[in-house]
């Protein structure tokens, strides 16, 4: 058995920049805290990285664009100290510098033998599924986003893989377009996995969403890893296989949500048997001094209880063992 480690969005910019990333007295190890172990016992961990790590660049559209996430290179130091795998590009924060510093994050990135998909110099780099080999098999992950159009990748533009869609699930040239890139995803490995940065920040799945994540396992995925809105959304298993429709954030440096709580997310521990995920763990973990920590006992009863109410939503039972929620997979 195999296990794969997933985050949700990892924000490297800003304060945790200014403070965390520059601060030479500050070791990579630091950022990780006591998850670090728990992250390192995986084969392989996956992370959804909310910003662009790069040198170069203006802000993109500061007027109307609120909020600008950039992170030194050596944020590459903190991504190497927890063995990161690979990086999902697709989001709104990745080109927030234009793009010469996509460009070089992509460099930089490439350098570091850290794999990413998602966002590229063209939209086939874009659409590029990322292969990793594992103990149990190889697996495929792609990544979109419905987050500025305006950034869309061509043939000759860098951008992200942009999607549109609707309560029926993907529109066209999107749907085929995924549809033809999971189908290749699918000849190469034996699981695949779509990352999707959609919907607003805050609230359950839209039935759009519902849609667009049954629509693409009915493709082809083996999972869908959803990410972009702050907080841990339920999970649904359709068909055998399983829907994160959030997986929250887990570093950054935003305000907290007194009620939506924010700063606590999981760590999501995928079992996978070769070609199928049996089990999904939940590791409580908490944003806290611009780094992440496992939960405490009052911090894990409030995901406990939140979760697993956001889960039945979705006929889905989640178990508890210890401090740990559980997820089986039919």
């Amino acid at each position: 058995m195999a296990k794969i480690a997933l985050t949700g969005d990892v924000m490297l910019g800003r304060l945790v920049d200014q403070s965390v990333i520059r601060n030479r007295s500050v070791r990579p190890e630091a950022l990780w805290s006591d998850v670090l172990p728990i992250m390192l016992a995986a084969d392989c961990r996956l992370i959804n990285l909310e910003c662009v790590i790069s040198s170069q660049g203006e802000a993109w559209h500061p007027a109307t664009k609120a909020f600008h996430f950039r992170a030194h290179p050596r944020a590459l130091d903190f991504l190497r100290a927890a063995r990161i795998y690979g990086v999902t590009l697709a989001n709104n924060h990745v080109l927030d510098f234009g793009p010469d510093a996509l460009l070089d994050c992509l460099a930089l990135l490439d350098q570091a033998g850290i794999k990413r998909t998602g966002a590229g110099a063209s939209l086939q780099d874009a659409l590029n599924p990322v292969l990793f080999g594992l103990p149990q098999g190889r697996i495929a992950v792609v990544a979109l986003t419905d987050n500025e159009p305006e950034w869309e990748a061509t043939g000759t533009k860098p951008g992200v893989n942009y999607v549109a869609y609707h309560d029926r699930g993907l529109v066209e040239p999107y749907r085929s377009r995924m549809a033809k890139v999971l189908s290749s995803a699918r000849r190469q490995a034996d699981l695949v996995i779509v990352s999707a940065h959609v919907g607003p920040n805050w609230g359950a799945p839209s039935r759009a969403i519902q849609a667009l994540a049954h629509g693409l396992l009915d493709m082809g995925a083996d999972l869908y890893w959803g990410h972009s809105n702050h907080t841990p959304q339920g999970i649904e298993v359709y068909k055998g296989k399983a829907i994160l429709y959030s997986t929250g954030d887990f570093v950054d440096d935003y305000a907290v949500d007194k009620d939506e709580r924010n700063d606590l997310s999981f760590l999501f521990m995928l079992d996978v048997e070769k070609d199928r995920i049996g089990q999904i763990t939940l590791h409580p973990v908490r944003i806290e001094d611009l780094g992440v920590r496992l939960a405490d006992e009052q911090e894990w009863q409030f995901l406990k209880r939140t979760m697993q109410a956001k889960c039945k939503a979705f006929g889905t039972a989640m178990d508890v063992e210890g401090r740990v929620g559980m997820i089986v997979l039919s």
